[in-house]
C-alpha cells in the first residue's frame, strides 16, 4: 500500500515503514504527526485519485529526527567588476517514519 501526500509545497511517495525527509515540520522527536493531504492512494489493487484530495484517508508518522542538511554555497560572481558574494545556506528538515496509511471512509474499498 502506498500513498502520495502533499506537505511543504511538494509531494512525496510514501508506504508504511518507510522514513522520508521533508520540509520541516514542528514538534519534538518521538510526536505523531498526521498528513490529510492525500493526493493518491492504492492498496495494490485499486488505485483512488483525489481531486484534488481524497478525504478520508489520512497518513500518519512519526517524527525521527529534527536536522539541518548539508551546506549549500551560494556564490554569486560578476567579471571584471570586482564583485564577489559568498553565502551559505543550510535548510531545516524532518526525518518522518511513516507508521500506517489509515482508510477511515473506506474510499479505497469503493469501486
Amino acid at each position: 500500500m502506498y500513498a502520495i501526500i502533499s506537505t511543504g509545497g511538494k509531494q512525496y511517495k510514501v508506504s508504511e515503514g518507510q522514513t522520508i525527509r521533508l520540509e520541516k515540520v514542528p514538534g519534538e522527536v518521538g510526536t505523531s504527526v498526521s498528513f490529510d493531504r492525500v493526493l493518491m492512494a492504492s492498496d495494490g489493487k485499486a488505485v483512488k485519485v483525489g481531486q484534488p484530495t481524497l478525504p478520508g484517508v489520512t497518513v500518519t508518522g512519526r517524527i525521527v529526527e529534527q536536522g539541518k542538511a548539508k551546506k549549500v554555497i551560494v556564490f554569486k560572481y560578476k567579471r571584471r567588476k570586482g564583485y564577489r558574494k559568498k553565502r551559505g545556506h543550510r535548510q531545516h528538515y524532518t526525518a518522518l517514519k511513516i507508521d500506517a496509511i489509515n482508510d477511515v471512509d473506506g474510499a479505497l474499498k469503493e469501486q
